[in-house]
């Protein structure tokens, strides 16, 4: 497996700390529907994650497959380790 700057792990360790962040916010929410404060909250951390995600990316390749995240030049799904090994 190829050697990972630790930048990939910071990032990565943020994007999955958001992630925990909106799904609790998802489960309050369900129950909680009409807190403005909490969907200003989970907007808000949708709204990083996309910045985290589209940096992650930009740097170390994509994190999802199936149109879920762009390619870039050449094909390079295929090069491990893919975020779920590290």
């Amino acid at each position: 497996m190829k050697q990972l700057p630790q930048e990939y792990y910071d990032l990565l360790e943020e994007l999955q700390t958001v992630d925990f962040v909106i799904v609790e916010l998802t489960l309050y929410l369900d129950t909680h529907p009409d807190d403005m404060e909490a969907i200003q909250q989970f907007n808000t951390f949708v709204k990083n994650r996309k910045h985290i995600k589209k940096q992650f990316e930009k740097q170390f390749g994509a994190l999802t497959n199936y149109g879920y995240s762009y390619s870039q030049y050449p094909w390079d799904w295929k090069e491990a380790p893919w975020p779920w090994q590290v």
